[in-house]
Formats: C-alpha cells, structure tokens, sequence
C-alpha cells in the first residue's frame, strides 16, 4: 500500500523534478499572457497558476496533469472584470480595482460548483465523449496553441505592436528552429535529460552570452503594460467580503459568469484528463479531479489568484519530459513561485523563442496526424464531426467545440436509430397477425414504428412481438400505449409479448387495464451466472 502511494507520488524523482522544472518555464509567458487577457495585472496570473497547480498536483484525479491559467477562462472573465470596473468608477468613491475583486467573489462560486459536479459524479461523463470529437479536440487545440504562439512574433514599437521584420525576425526563427532541432534530436540520443528543459537552457546561454538583441520573458511582460515577475507570497483578500454592497443588481452576472466559467474549467480538465489517460495508458479518476479544480479556484478567489483550469499544452510536456507522478506538478508550482519570489530577475532574461520553439513541438506532438489519413475511411457523419469540432475550437473555444460535438454526435446516432425500427410480419394458423419489432423504440423512432401498423384493415387478433425490441424511453412507452389504445378502441384482441420489466411497470401504471394484454411468454431469454445455475443444479 506505501509502495503504491509513493508510485502515485513520484514514480521517477529526477524526471519529475526535471520535467516540473521545464513545465514551470513555460508556465510564465502563458500566464502573463492570459493575464492580459482578462486585463489584470501579470501576478494575479502568476498566482493564479501556482494555486491551480498546488493544490491540483497533490488532491487531482490525474497525476502528471498541470493546472494554471488559461485562456479559455480568461475570455470569459474579462466580461466581469470590466463591468466591475465600470461600478467601481460609476461610484462617488471608487473602488479601485472593483472588477478584479468580483472575479474572487465568482471564483469562489466556480469552486463550489465544480466541487458539487464532483461530489454528484458528473466527471465520469467524459467517458461518453465519442472518438471523432476526441480527435476533433485534439486538432483544434493545436491550431489554438499556435496560433497563441504569433502573438510571439510581435513586437511593441513607439507604443504600437507590429510583426517583427527583418534581423529580428531571422534570429526569432533561428532560435526557434534551433529548439525544435533539440527537442527532436536530443531524445534519440538519450532519454536521461529532458529534452524541452536543455533546448530552454542552450538558446537562453546562446542569448545572454552572445548578447543577442531578442524577445525575452522581462520584455514581453514590460511591452504588455507589466512591471515585471518580482512580487510577494499570496494574501487573503479581505477585500472581497466588503463589496456587498457593489453588487446590488448584479448578483446574476456573477451567478451566470461563475456557472460558465465552471463548466469550461471542468469541461476542458476532463478533456485533457482523458487525454493524458490516453498517452500514458493509465486512468485517472474525474470525480476527484472536479473537487480538486473546485477547490483550487476557491483559495485564487480567497488568496488574489485568476483562477483556472487544466492546461493542456503543459501537461502533454510534462508526461512527454517524463513527469508522470505528482511531485512534477507540485515541483513546477513551487518553481512557479520561486520565480515570482526570488527568481525574477534571471527569469526574465529567457527568450521567448525558446519557449515558442517548446510549444511548437507540442502543436507537433499533439495533432492527430493519423485523421488525414482516415478521414476518408470512416463514416461521413464522423468526418464531419472531427472537422466540425477543430473548426469551432478555433472558432469559439474548447468547451463550446466539445458540447457542440457531443450534440452533433448525439443527433447523428439518434436519426441513424431513429430510421432502424423494423417489424416482420406474419400471420399465425388460427389468423393471428405478428408484428415483430425489431431495433429500438425511442423519441427518434416513433413515428416511424407507428407507421408500421395497418389498424384498420389488421384481423380482430393481433400480436406484437418485441423480443428482438427494447422500449427505451418515455416516448416510446407513450407511442406503444396509443397503439394498444387504437386497438383496443375498435374491439380487436391485442397481445404484447416479449417486453423488458421496465417498460411493464411503466405501461401498468399509465393504464391499468392493460395488464390484461401483457402477456409473460414462456420463453424470455434469461442470463445467469454460474452461481445461479450451479444453485439451481443444487
């Protein structure tokens, strides 16, 4: 039992700490970058990731999966922030920083929404995601992440951001080449080093020492309207709990923004929970890992952080540099606030090409290559589907992609049931006619099973059969009753046979009376297991 705690914990101490470490590096540019976003200071960000992924590391559903801020949260909160700041100046004595203190205030609901999804087991859910808005998900991230990485090739001159040209622009590419070719090269060599971790090392020495004018983490920061990485520990903010009074008619956007923000954080962690399941062969646990997002968005709006969610670009670098139990999470927050406390300074001189070049190699990494190749072999209303679902990540965001995918998938599998429903039909010596149904009665094929049936010109005794049948839903039970009724109503004899327990009970209490047409054939099919038939022997 220790044994398989300590596994869970770290099952390889130096790929951990080494891949926590590389993790951490590429945490500080997203952050920040998500922090404008929203339109809130850098270090709020900075917290933010570093609350999300200390308390997700050690209390997650998912070792090796890395949480901060991110960016399909931050579009939703910058509606909030600058709304509250809107109160704030609308004030006879304005509250500095309103709408930031209205997002802690959300936060906290986020939290207890997302922990309630977890208590009620909403996160096994995932689970019913279908492959083609997996594969859809996947390529529409990655397209994300790079399209992220342009804002990179950007630089801030006299005040306005334009694309780097010339010089600049060669060494930009230069060094990002140069870490793609060490982070495709250096594994095939060895396995021992991290490969993202060395390229992020070599192009920063090459910088400094050969004082190379480039982008770096301190300048990207500064041309964003930030001050810089120094700050302090994360304090309670008190500050939240005396603002009551600016929320008078506004308690429903925040209830609105809290439930939205909720069901993207949970909806994004599942998906790349489910993913990191899928590379690393292992199953987490999505339950555990709702109450663990819920409570790490509870301390970011109790200690001043953003909030988030998981981050998929930074776990699939974690468990790729090896980080697969939870000391590499808890070591990249640690190193996140080390930088923030101690760090800054050398931070800062990182280039950003060089942690561009390590998210290019995650697009890489991360596309489904495979769904060229097999987009033309699978069904039609999957390929629409996967494209459907790449577009509208890159159109709208993650979680609308996936809901819309699962709607579309949804749909799709109830037309092609829906059009399934047969009935052979056959006439009995004494003049009986069968109806045998075959495929499912549900909403979707209801109209169709009705149309089966010639009422009126059907002898005086009819016999519908649904051995090879199920009566799946309310709908179905509805339609099956009509049907009886017609019958009934114009004095012909009707037997149904061969019907599940459920649909009885169901049937029994809609109409009493139609017990008397239920009949209990004598061969249902029953399954046992062995302890039954061998009790039976007995």
């Amino acid at each position: 039992m220790i044994q398989k705690i300590f596994r869970n914990f770290t099952f390889n101490p130096k790929d951990d700490i080494l891949s926590g470490l590389t993790v951490a590096l590429a945490l500080v540019p997203e952050a920040v970058a998500f922090a404008f976003v929203a339109g809130i200071d850098p270090l709020v960000g900075l917290y933010g990731a570093f609350m999300m992924g200390i308390v997700t590391s050690l209390f997650g559903g998912r070792p090796g999966m890395i949480s901060g801020a991110t960016g399909a949260m931050a579009v939703v909160m910058v509606h909030l922030i600058q709304k509250g700041n809107e109160v704030g100046l609308s004030l006879e004595q304005p509250v500095d920083q309103l709408g930031l203190q209205w997002l802690f205030i959300t936060l906290l609901f986020v939290g207890l929404i997302q922990i309630l999804a977890g208590v009620l087991r909403l996160g096994k859910f995932v689970r019913l995601i279908p492959h083609p808005v997996m594969m859809g998900f996947v390529n529409g991230l990655a397209i994300v992440i790079f399209l992220s990485q342009l804002g990179m090739f950007k630089e801030n001159v006299n005040g306005v951001s334009q694309w780097v040209q010339g010089n600049a622009l060669w060494t930009l590419l230069g060094l990002i080449g140069l870490t793609m070719g060490i982070m495709y090269v250096l594994p095939k060599l060895t396995k021992k080093i991290p490969a993202a971790l060395t390229a992020i090392l070599v192009v920063a020495c090459l910088t400094i020492f050969g004082n190379l004018e480039v982008s770096t983490v301190g300048s990207f920061i500064k041309d964003g309207g930030g001050e810089g990485l120094q700050g302090s520990l994360p304090s309670f903010q008190w500050g939240i709990f005396e603002i009551s009074n600016t929320l008078h008619g506004h308690w429903d956007m925040i209830f609105s923004t809290a439930l939205i923000l909720a069901a993207v954080g949970l909806i994004e962690s599942l998906m790349t929970l489910n993913l990191i399941d899928e590379l690393t062969e292992t199953r987490g646990s999505g339950n555990r890992e709702c109450v663990a997002q819920g409570g790490a968005n509870i301390f970011n709006g109790l200690f001043g952080g953003m909030g988030g969610c998981a981050m998929i670009g930074q776990s699939i670098i974690n468990v790729t540099s090896g980080g697969r139990g939870r000391l590499s999470g808890m070591v990249a927050a640690l190193a996140l606030l080390s930088f923030i406390l101690f760090g800054s300074g050398l931070i800062e001189q990182i280039p950003i090409a060089a942690l561009v070049g390590v998210m290019f190699m995650v697009v890489v990494g991360t596309f489904a290559w495979s769904s060229f190749r097999i987009l033309h072999k699978i069904p039609k209303s999957d390929a629409f589907v996967l494209i459907a679902v790449s577009a509208i990540t890159v159109w709208k965001d993650l979680a609308v992609a996936v809901i819309a995918g699962v709607i579309i998938s949804a749909l799709v599998f109830a037309w092609k049931n829906a059009t399934m429903i047969r009935a052979r039909k056959r006439i009995k010596e004494d003049g009986t006619k069968v109806y045998e149904i075959w495929g499912p009665l549900f909403f979707g094929s209801t109209t169709n099973f009705n149309n089966k049936f010639d009422i009126a010109e059907d002898p005086s005794r009819v016999e519908i059969d649904f051995i090879e049948s199920k009566v799946s839903d309310h709908s179905g039970v509805e339609a099956l009753g009509n049907l009886a009724n017609k019958y009934l109503e114009l004095g012909k004899q009707l037997k149904l046979t061969h019907l599940s327990p459920d649909c009885k009970t169901l049937l029994l209490k809609r109409n009493p009376e139609f017990a008397a047409i239920i009949e209990d054939a004598v061969d249902d099919p029953r399954y046992y297991v062995v302890s039954d038939l061998m009790e039976e022997e007995v």
